[in-house]
């Protein structure tokens, strides 16, 4: 089974993406298999509604661990089974809460081996910014990174909220050479195109 890596910064919408993706693809009861830093597992079943309250939040580093769903598509005539995982929000500098800096470690282990990368950024952030500076150094290295050695596909979230559109002209400005989706986690929009992609790739 293949390894689909959801990464990004901090408060990019990783979660959010994640449980509404799985609502998309027709679960009805997200089988959550959480991996800790320290090596744990812990298995949750949540309703959508749930999952969001549990597990998304509006201060920074809600997760600090792994969260892993089993999705299923269909590839021709044969349905094919990825894990797609949720991950800690990365960030420029060297976070000062430890318990962060382990996970966002554990991001980075992953990601090293993930064979499809689906990396998140703030397309929004990034049209208020007026250039991709808003995007930061660490998401420049993830996409030089993850492009190189995994299935890639930078999707640009938040989409609904002003500015994004015009973010979005400026990621494709710097990033022709990845292949990019625009997308609302909120709103579930583009969902259709990260499922093909994924699809094409399994």
């Amino acid at each position: 089974m293949k390894d689909c890596l959801i990464v990004g910064q901090a408060n990019v919408g990783k979660t959010l993406f994640l449980i509404n993706f799985a609502g998309f693809m027709g679960i009805k009861k997200l089988e959550v298999c959480t991996r800790y830093p320290d090596g744990t597992q812990q298995y949750m079943a949540y309703p959508p509604d749930q999952a969001r309250k549990v597990l998304v939040d509006a201060a920074p580093h809600k997760t600090r661990c792994l969260h892993s769903l089993v999705l299923t598509v269909p590839r021709g005539k044969v349905k094919r089974n990825f894990r797609i995982t949720d991950t800690c929000g990365l960030t420029d500098q060297i976070h000062q809460d430890e318990d962060v800096r382990k996970a966002m470690a554990q991001t980075l282990s992953y990601l090293k081996g993930a064979e499809i990368v689906l990396h998140m950024v703030d397309a929004a952030a990034v049209g208020r910014a007026g250039g991709v500076d808003a995007v930061g150094e660490i998401d420049l290295q993830v996409a030089r990174f993850a492009s190189y050695y995994a299935q890639y596909a930078m999707l640009a979230n938040k989409m609904d909220l002003p500015m994004a559109r015009v973010g979005l002209i400026k990621l494709k400005e710097e990033f022709r050479r990845h292949h990019i989706i625009p997308v609302s986690a909120l709103e579930k929009r583009g969902f259709t195109e990260v499922k093909a992609f994924v699809a094409r790739h399994l």
